[in-house]
């Protein structure tokens, strides 16, 4: 196993700038532990020399000395440049440190001669997958001490969220540092002042955090050592699966700064979040038999990988970042994960780092403001997706969340602090452009669900129907039609570019997750009309066209799940896809219990049982799967202790009249086959019935039904209120 970092770049590396007094950290050298402590007690420069005055000329200061840098005093300064900078002690009271180093089985391992370069480019790209995006030599885990002579690293102190050594917490309007008092503060240009409880930064005229450093946290030291402990486990297949992570996860799901990141990467800077690092390792082994490079070789313990990425995330909860949020949201997406608490703590999380805020006119760099939206609206997601599948409350407002909607601008990395670009592939372009629509149109997708949460299943929400009695269904009518109008307009301007029948090209595609929760959205809608609906108070033609709509959202979402194809079925599900295949079955069970005659029961126990099959089928490629197969042999035991129902013939004998056709204003009589789709044209409106009441079949999206059934979807808009 080496121990050296043999980084190839896939472009020319910057000339490292050297120090200076105006931009001292471009020298800064950053090594991993203790060495990275920075003072969290700033000292102005009028403090007593005689702490600060050097018995030799050539030592370091105590600063520098633990962060392996040079230290620099100009002519007349009583700080060194650093310790000027970062508004701390410049000491020279410490003894040299002790060298740390990581024992070796074999003495040559450090030699450069021994260093084992792997080019990933002359290999053909996975089945399915763009071309890598980290052209590098997995690196085995560095030295506690390694020097990183000549690494470029980017300016990461002018951001609010992403500091190395300190990180920021929101001052509310309410706390005790009130907005007027900090506005008598004196601001220097980096928009800081210090005072005796740490270092306030201010992003505009009215919001403000308070900067404090990481040293003060439980367990920080360790971090470096934890960070090391996750690329051991990988190696030294590390930049294989970040190019897998990528390539795959990251189009659709685009939270990581994917260009500072790859270049952080490459040159050698290995200061990242070890939860962040692990929760990237740990979703692309998803798909690690589909890159050749990997499939050969033994897989990680993701078990492994998981204990230590949970336990260093929730160390890293105590001085929160921005990769704090990026790690839970990431380690949310297993396919196994399913943890409303930690949710819960990422939404308190990302308000301690005001995610809930507007920061479009912060003073902050203009590729963290874009950043910053796209996941504090992940985080958004997370929270409305977790309280649709746990049924639970949402723990976002919407009077209490200001960030502006997503628009091009917020996908854009430029001004990072690394200048040289790879060119893009027409076809790599082509998929994050989709991947960058997806996301947004996911978004707006679960805006409209979250309304439909609020509006049916609320405790609010759900007293007033219970208070309306026989008049529920008409009040749920009511405010179902403008959710209702919503989503369908939603569909309606769907961009081609992520419709169902556009053109994947061979590749993996997670267009499958945003149609899939179109479905699930609907279905919740649907599923609270059904649940209220009384064929002993209901006029017969409301409740059957109601039931009806119900049943054509039923058959277009279990085709949708029919005609998924082995692209869609192996790419990247958002972590609510899980729950949201299951709702499809459960909405099913829903129809079959309270169908009003045996014929409809059965035609829903046929459909189920089909269902079944088909996610049994694809379980095969997306493991995940069986848990929906599970949930639905649950639900048909429980349907085991249902009552048998009265066939159509026995009740038309107990009413004790002869069967009679329809009137043409009642429309078609509620006779179900199972062999056949009850049919609902585009258009259709329901007639007034005998009580005066007006309804109307819900919205569809144009899916077909069962291939070869000859039957069409609805299409049509809640009824106005009578």
């Amino acid at each position: 196993m080496t121990t050296a970092v043999a980084i190839q770049p896939a472009m020319p590396r910057p000339t490292p700038v050297p120090i200076a007094a105006a931009r001292p950290k471009k020298q800064q050298k950053p090594s991993p532990g203790k060495e990275n402590v920075v003072s969290g007690k700033p000292v102005s420069s009028s403090l007593g020399p005689v702490a600060n005055i050097r018995t030799r000329r050539e030592r370091p200061c105590d600063a520098c000395r633990r962060r392996k840098s040079r230290c620099v005093i100009h002519e007349g300064a009583v700080l060194c440049v650093l310790c000027e900078f970062h508004k701390q002690e410049c000491t020279f009271v410490q003894s040299p440190l002790p060298r740390k180093r990581k024992v070796v089985d074999d003495g040559k391992k450090d030699s450069p001669n021994n260093q084992k370069k792997r080019s990933v480019d002359a290999e053909p790209p996975p089945l399915a997958l763009p071309t890598p995006t980290i052209t590098a030599t997995a690196p085995s885990p560095p030295p506690a001490q390694l020097p990183l002579a000549g690494v470029h690293i980017p300016h990461l102190g002018e951001t609010l969220g992403l500091q190395r050594r300190q990180h920021s917490r929101y001052i509310g309007l309410s706390s005790p540092f009130d907005s007027l008092l900090i506005g008598l503060s004196h601001f220097d240009t980096r928009n800081e002042s210090t005072f005796d409880l740490g270092t306030l930064r201010r992003v505009n005229d009215h919001e403000c955090f308070i900067m404090l450093p990481d040293e003060n946290t439980q367990d920080y030291a360790d971090e470096a050592d934890t960070l090391n402990h996750v690329e051991q486990l990988v190696h030294p297949h590390g930049p294989a699966l970040l190019d897998l992570y990528f390539r795959v996860v990251h189009p659709s799901f685009p939270i990581i700064q994917k260009h500072l990141f790859v270049e952080r990467y490459r040159n050698g800077d290995r200061t990242f979040s070890p939860s962040l690092m692990a929760g990237m390792y740990i979703l692309a082994l998803n798909w690690w038999s589909f890159d050749p490079r990997l499939a050969p070789h033994h897989k990680p313990d993701a078990a492994r990988l998981e204990a230590i990425a949970m336990s260093s995330l929730s160390r890293a909860m105590e001085r929160p970042k921005l990769s704090t949020v990026q790690a839970g949201l990431l380690l949310l997406q297993r396919p196994e994960a399913d943890s409303w608490s930690l949710t819960t703590q990422l939404v308190a999380i990302g308000q301690e780092l005001g995610l809930h805020l507007d920061c479009s006119g912060w003073s902050i760099p203009l590729w963290e403001r874009g950043l910053r939206k796209r996941i504090a609206w992940a985080l958004y997601m997370q929270d409305k997706w977790s309280s649709l599948i746990h049924g639970r409350p949402s723990h976002i407002f919407s009077a209490n969340w200001a960030v502006q909607p997503i628009n091009d601008e917020d996908f854009k990395e430029e001004g990072d602090g690394y200048d040289t670009r790879p060119d893009e592939a027409e076809e790599e372009k082509e998929e994050n452009e989709r991947g960058q629509i997806l996301f947004a149109q996911m978004i707006g997708l679960t805006q409209i669900m979250a309304e439909v949460m609020d509006t049916f299943y609320t405790q609010v929400a759900i007293q007033d129907f219970a208070n309306a009695g026989k008049k529920s269904t008409e009040l749920i009518l009511a405010r179902a039609k403008p959710v209702q109008i919503k989503l369908r307009h939603w569909h309606e301007k769907l961009p081609p570019m992520v419709k169902m029948n556009a053109h994947t090209k061979g590749k993996l595609s997670s267009l499958g997750y945003l149609h899939l929760a179109y479905f699930a959205t609907e279905i919740t809608l649907h599923r609270r009309i059904v649940q209220s609906l009384d064929a002993s108070s209901h006029d017969p033609y409301g409740f059957f066209m109601c039931r009806n709509a119900a049943k054509t959202r039923l058959i277009s979402a279990m085709d949708f799940v029919n005609r998924l194809k082995p692209e869609h079925l192996q790419a990247f599900w958002y972590f609510a896809s899980k729950i949201n295949f299951t709702l499809i079955g459960t909405f099913g069970s829903l129809l079959w219990a309270t169908a009003p005659a045996q014929e409809e029961a059965d035609f829903y126990k046929t459909r189920l049982r089909e269902y079944r099959w088909t996610l049994s089928v694809s379980s095969k490629r997306a493991e995940f799967l069986d848990y929906a197969v599970s949930m639905l042999d649950a639900s048909r035991a429980m349907l085991n202790n249902l009552a048998e129902k009265p066939s159509l013939a026995q009740q038309v004998s107990n009413a004790g009249v002869p069967p009679a056709a329809p009137r043409s204003t009642m429309g078609p009589p509620p006779i179900y086959n199972q062999n056949q789709d009850v049919q609902m044209q585009e258009g259709d409106e329901l007639k007034r019935s005998p009580s005066g009441q007006s309804f109307e079949g819900f919205g569809s999206e144009p899916f077909t039904s069962r291939p070869g059934s000859g039957s069409q979807t609805a299409e049509g808009s809640l009824a106005d209120d009578a």
